[in-house]
């Protein structure tokens, strides 16, 4: 039997019946196709085409091009984004808002694609010829053949090139552009670009052949695009009759294709919500259409039935990558925004879920922004978006939440998402512009927030702009129902800004199948912020969208209090090793000051560890070797962070090179560091990341003590530095004794004074260093300091913290018990 034959039998195993009758009726479907028997592949024709249309719908006095148009300019419903239905109190908001911001960024744009260069993804100044070549992808120089879609095999380069880059202009998302623009000038030759762009691309992409109606996710894009185009240029001169009427035949093609070739089974992720949203799009807004009423009830319906898979109990995108996320939570907003303007009769438990799960991802949106507005790489990006209606960074997701603090009243959101960007006025009108001014800003309930079922936990320690923050990933590889395709082997990798300044980042995507090099480089565990193993990948990939072997991630512990944060997690990405290893993962935040990362091997064997920490591209460490040997970034005018590691096994700094993707497209050179060791049996790693203000020049120096029972540091800060992020005067040292990992529960570390049942012991001391000022203790119950018991729980207490004072301890516990802490110059306790 022919090999082919046989390998897509094997890939038949399993389906569900339902699966195998919708992929069996999409063959069908290709097949009649390509053999030119289905009506889909032409047009239809004038006389043809006015039967589609529902009399009761629409009333013709002839069944002209010019009767369509005049129609289109005249209904008063369907109803488009609320902007639209008073265009001349938009323009002036437009104006009097964003006029200046406009003509620094947003016309020089719409020039430039008058001139024939375009911004997509990453790239500036792409050229796609003249006249353009809508099959070209510019990047590679290769252009895909004119043939059948189903033909095309787009995931080859040699075939396509990056065909992200082709797909991106055929979105044709430059029309929002140029329409923009139009409104803020009222120049022609927007919407004469405009007409010409969708004349050319009507000439050159008859229906169903080429790259272009490869993927039903492109096509929903496309035709969400034409839509918002029409309704930006309703009244231009430039839209013809003519060129009205073959738009609406080929927005009629896109809805049949796109409800044809649904990615039900293919990629049921945001390549269906999309489509589904681009059917409810089409099917809202053309009900003159007989089949307008399928299209839009086939949308809501999966876009409501896949709203509780697709969306976590946490809140977040189950894929688990931060630009799908932002994705979704645009998707579902165009969705209640277009369903409430035109009375879509949802079901009240219904629009009840869609309100709380899109407020439920805006929260994750809202947790996860950096203090600086940007928002971390995790997993794939592609720099897309379902409607730029902004000339904002890829990374900046806050007009996404601006929309959602306006919708659901929410001064929390604005608080994040500062002044008000244009988008807000595109989807909700100037009325909503105005309900986001009246908002009064707040800073949202928590500081530090665990996205448990997604496995992203976030610690800060606050939310002015020179907060740190740092945004851990402790959770499942992507999602493994759809091959985990987005994920990137980053397990308990992290992403990290000290002082406001995003320092340490996940480095992006790049490429998606442009390099398979490339591809693989940016989403190995090497590219990130973790522990590597024999230099080897934690997941494995397989292709571009598939892993031979995935990280099992297992969280231990998450604890968050106004003063600390803890995180303890491990996966067992190594097991598979000819010496097997299983890495733990711990980290303990103290609040304005700085974090411990401990890294805990489990193995028999003889392995060679990486620690590596991958600085943004704007930033310059260096390797300092006074004191103890460590990693500082600092800047004359700016904060700054150090690295300091202590092992078990002498080790070394080693500075590089490696690459950051600001946006999917783009690489740029970017430093990296690694700690380096090769050691046999388990091993331990300490690694201390002290945030730095701009005028200090060292924070601290870490330094192993002797320890019985485990592991104890000192942390000494600076002569230099007097006073602490908490106002403390005269700060010298902090200790940190850390149990044995094969301790038990009643066993004893020792070390600097202290003895301790506690798994982590934090103690800081004054000036004096004569009785320690501050405690952090975690999972125990006693603490003897100088020979005297200082601190006992009347149970075991999962933490405890204590601060002295001129009044005595402040103490803080989750403990029911009662925990007494002793006051040594008056020999006595204080009891909490």
């Amino acid at each position: 039997m022919n090999r082919d034959v046989l390998s897509r039998l094997r890939k038949l195993r399993g389906r569900s019946a339902a699966e195998l009758r919708v992929r069996g009726a999409q063959a069908w479907h290709v097949q009649t196709e390509r053999l030119r028997l289905s009506a889909q592949i032409r047009l239809v024709s004038d006389q043809k085409f006015f039967r589609l249309l529902d009399p009761a719908r629409i009333k013709l006095t002839n069944e002209t091009a010019a009767g369509l148009l005049t129609h289109f300019r005249t209904r008063s419903v369907p109803c488009f984004f609320a902007p639209f239905a008073a265009p001349e109190t938009t323009r002036a908001e437009l104006r009097r808002r964003f006029g200046a911001q406009a003509a620094a960024t947003l016309i020089a744009r719409a020039e430039a694609i008058k001139a024939g260069k375009f911004d997509l993804l990453g790239r500036r100044a792409l050229d796609f010829g003249t006249p353009i070549d809508w099959h070209l992808e510019p990047t590679s120089g290769v252009r895909a053949p004119l043939v059948h879609w189903s033909k095309i095999d787009f995931l080859d380069p040699r075939v396509a090139g990056d065909k992200k880059f082709t797909w991106e202009l055929n979105r044709h998302q430059h029309f929002m552009t140029l329409g923009r623009a139009y409104w803020h000038t009222n120049d022609e030759t927007y919407a004469e670009t405009f007409v010409a762009h969708a004349d050319a691309w009507m000439d050159a992409n008859p229906p169903k052949l080429g790259i272009n109606w490869a993927s039903s996710l492109e096509v929903s894009f496309r035709a969400i695009a034409w839509l918002w185009a029409l309704h930006f240029f309703k009244d231009s001169t430039a839209l013809t009759p003519s060129v009205f009427s073959r738009l609406l035949k080929f927005l009629y093609a896109h809805a049949r294709h796109i409800e044809t070739y649904l990615s039900t089974y293919f990629s049921p992720n945001t390549h269906l919500t999309g489509e589904a949203l681009g059917l409810f799009y089409l099917g809202t807004l053309l009900p003159e259409f007989k089949r307008a009423a399928r299209w839009r009830k086939l949308g809501a319906h999966i876009l409501l039935e896949q709203l509780e898979r697709h969306v976590n109990p946490d809140g977040v995108y189950f894929e688990r990558t931060t630009y799908y996320h932002r994705y979704t939570t645009d998707i579902y907003t165009h969705f209640l925004l277009l369903a409430e303007a035109n009375d879509e009769p949802l079901p009240d438990e219904a629009r009840r879920k869609l309100e709380a799960k899109l407020i439920a991802l805006c929260d994750h949106l809202l947790y996860i922004t950096r203090p600086d507005g940007t928002t971390p790489y995790i997993g794939d990006d592609d720099a897309g978006r379902l409607a730029p209606l902004d000339e904002r960074a890829p990374d900046d997701f806050r007009a996404t939440l601006a929309a959602g603090a306006a919708l659901f009243a929410r001064g929390d959101y604005k608080f994040v998402a500062g002044d008000a960007p244009e988008d807000v006025l595109w989807l909700l009108g100037a009325q909503g512009l105005h309900t986001y001014d009246a908002l009064a800003a707040h800073t949202p309930a928590d500081e530090s927030r665990a996205f448990a079922a997604s496995g992203y936990y976030v610690l800060r320690d606050g939310w002015t702009r020179d907060a740190n923050y740092m945004l851990v990933d402790g959770g499942p590889h992507g999602a493994h129902e759809i091959n985990c395709g987005h994920a990137h082997a980053d397990a308990l990798a992290f992403d990290l800004a000290a002082r406001g300044r995003t320092l340490l980042v996940d480095p992006g995507t790049y490429t998606y199948t442009g390099a398979g090099a490339w591809r693989d480089h940016f989403r190995r565990a090497q590219a990130h912020n973790t522990l590597t193993i024999d230099d080897e990948s934690s997941s494995v990939p397989a292709s571009p969208f598939r892993w031979q072997h995935i990280a099992e991630t297992r969280m231990r512990a998450w604890l968050t209090t106004a003063r600390f944060d803890f995180f303890a997690a491990a996966h067992d990405g190594y097991r598979r090793l000819a010496s097997p290893a299983t890495h733990t993962r711990s980290i303990l935040f103290l609040k304005r000051d700085y974090w411990i990362v401990r890294d805990r091997v489990e193995t028999n064997g003889a392995h060679q560890y990486e620690l590596a920490f991958h600085f943004a591209a704007d930033t310059a460490p260096v390797i300092n070797e006074t004191g103890d040997s460590c990693v500082r970034e600092t800047s004359r005018d700016a904060s700054g962070l150090e690295l300091h590691v202590c092992a078990q096994t002498d080790g070394a700094w080693h500075a590089g090179m490696d690459w950051v993707s600001p946006a999917y497209g783009a690489r740029v050179p970017a430093p990296l560091y690694k700690f380096s060791v090769t050691a046999a049996g388990a091993q331990e790693f300490i690694t201390a990341l002290v945030p730095l203000a701009a005028s200090e020049m060292s924070a601290r120096t870490l330094h192993e003590l002797e320890a019985a029972g485990g592991r104890a540091f000192s942390l000494r800060a600076s002569a230099a530095q007097s006073v602490n992020a908490n106002g403390d005067a005269g700060r010298q040292c902090d200790l940190l004794l850390i149990k044995a990992s094969d301790a038990r529960a009643d066993d004893m570390i020792e070390a600097a004074r202290f003895r301790s049942d506690f798994a982590w012991t934090w103690a800081r001391f004054g000036a004096d260093e004569d009785v320690p000022e501050e405690l952090v203790l975690l999972d125990g119950q006693c603490l003897r300091f100088d020979g005297r018991e200082l601190v006992r729980a009347g149970e075991r207490a999962g933490y405890v913290w204590a601060r002295r004072t001129s009044a005595g301890w402040l103490i803080e516990t989750d403990t029911g018990g009662e925990v007494n802490v002793r006051t040594f110059e008056a020999a006595s306790y204080v009891r909490h």
